[in-house]
């Protein structure tokens, strides 16, 4: 029995760093692509993955001279840029009304890496928008599992299975030892 059979109320909702990873992957490919075309666009990775807001100056204005310089990876960014506002989305209609609209977007631009993504985004979409409603996030489970992945390099390994659990208990338990009264 899986976890639809388990817990059948539950809806599938899809991390916005997930999400955000996969646009910013087809962005990069586009710059990859055109990079290859335009010798400009070297050294601009990040120019193109930052957002809007955290850009400097200095990066605003080259990135507003290598749009201009080369058409596609500018409407890829505006793509980009586009699709985070999916975040600021209001309620669940407003929210899937946004997608339908975004993939349009990009079914115009033709671009493969963004064609790529709006069809992952298609597949996923209910999963996405239940992000924007719940604002639900992996977050914590992801830390907790770094840590327990730390623990195993650190070990190199443990023979029994028990040692292994309880090592989890300790690092991720957030236990109080200097209550317990000390005996030797």
């Amino acid at each position: 029995m899986g976890a639809a059979g388990s817990f059948p109320a539950a809806q599938i909702t899809f991390d916005r760093f997930h999400v955000v990873k996969l646009l910013n992957e087809a962005m990069n490919q586009v710059r990859i692509i055109e990079r290859k075309r335009q010798d400009a666009l070297k050294g601009h990775k990040y120019t193109f993955l930052r957002n809007e807001e955290n850009l400097s100056d200095k990066q605003e204005k080259s990135l507003a001279e290598m749009i201009k310089l080369s058409p596609t990876p500018g409407e890829a960014y505006r793509l980009k840029v586009l699709f985070n506002d999916l975040w600021d989305m209001p309620d669940k209609p407003t929210a899937e009304a946004f997608l339908r609209k975004g993939r349009v977007a990009v079914e115009l631009a033709e671009i493969p890496a963004f064609l790529k993504f709006a069809n992952t985004i298609r597949a996923h979409g209910l999963g996405v928008v239940h992000f924007v409603i719940s604002r639900i996030t992996n977050g914590i489970l992801d830390g907790i599992n770094s840590k327990i992945q730390l623990a195993k390099r650190r070990a190199r390994g443990y023979r029994n299975i028990n040692n292994f659990i309880n090592m989890i208990y300790f690092l991720c338990g957030k236990l109080k030892f200097d209550s317990l009264p000390y005996t030797f």
